[in-house]
């Protein structure tokens, strides 16, 4: 089959005017016509039925139209997949990442990813959970982490860590000798917490409602490094993931584990479900199975 005479019919129907799919491919409309009887002699059946000026599509037409539009999609992207096999050798790879995951897991795998493939020019790019989904989503990014659970009809993707939360206070604190905290021991707390945006913040406070409590938030800030140097301050009291809490100096804080089955930190890297995933891309995946473990 000429894929060619196959684009012009789609294009055709799509437009539902000779003249308007002429020029949206600039040819002629004498050549519209020759590659639809060109494709209707190639199946032996008539695609469209020609009434004046305009047409409408037979029963062959309409399949042939559907299923037109499958094979040239499958054609565009075995041209992405061509042009890409050599990507390794160069190109670029942007991966989303939200602040408080790039120390505590990915530093490594960007170190490694750099040296395995130089020519490559890896970008991060900081933005809360939510916002790295919706910019995969438009197809701004590619790949990126986000924390579960994301809509499973839109995105696929592997499980880096599942890590408990932790509260983090000044040294010294009333919980210094405590086994386990509970949410509800800290509502009347001073709270230093993410922005509000940021997917995690937004379960906590869902966490808070659910005890029908209304946290005493006096800071935020998306940079785990600055919520602790404020909690040293004694402005008050964080919660933050298991992985980031061991960076921390125990001399200067108080930490005890908070028993929430509820509250996790699951992070996981995702990217569109039936999306094209660049061999940057793969190799990116493929890296961070091979450093940090992980599920799919």
């Amino acid at each position: 089959m000429d894929i060619r005479a196959l684009r012009y019919f789609v294009e055709l129907v799509k437009c539902q005017s000779f003249t308007r799919a002429a020029d949206a491919l600039f040819v002629t409309q004498p050549t519209i016509s020759k590659m639809v009887k060109q494709l209707e002699e190639e199946l032996d059946m008539p695609l469209i039925l020609r009434e004046g000026r305009s047409f409408r599509l037979t029963d062959a037409g309409r399949v042939t139209y559907e299923r037109g539009l499958d094979v040239l999609s499958a054609m565009n992207q075995l041209k992405h997949e061509l042009a890409d096999l050599a990507s390794l050798s160069h190109g670029e790879l942007v991966v989303g990442l939200p602040p408080m995951v790039g120390v505590a897991f990915f530093a490594p795998v960007v170190s490694r990813y750099r040296r395995r493939y130089p020519q490559i020019e890896l970008k991060m790019v900081e933005d809360g959970a939510l916002a790295i989904e919706n910019r995969i989503k438009s197809g701004e990014l590619e790949i990126g982490v986000a924390v579960l659970p994301v809509d499973s009809q839109l995105f696929e993707h592997y499980s880096v860590v599942r890590d408990p939360l932790c509260l983090v206070a000044p040294a010294g604190s009333r919980w210094r000798d405590k086994s386990l905290v509970q949410l509800a021991d800290i509502a009347d707390q001073p709270l230093v917490l993410y922005p509000d945006d940021f997917t995690l913040s937004r379960r906590v406070g869902d966490a808070f409602r659910e005890l029908g409590k209304t946290p005493n938030i006096v800071g935020r800030s998306a940079h785990w490094d600055f919520i602790v140097e404020l909690v040293a301050a004694n402005l008050g009291v964080t919660l933050l993931p298991r992985s980031i809490v061991e960076r921390l100096d125990r001399q200067l804080f108080d930490v005890v584990p908070l028993y929430d089955h509820k509250l996790y930190w699951h992070l996981a890297l995702i990217w569109q479900r039936g999306g094209y995933l660049s061999h940057a891309a793969r190799a990116w995946l493929a890296l961070t199975r091979e450093t940090l473990g992980g599920q799919d």
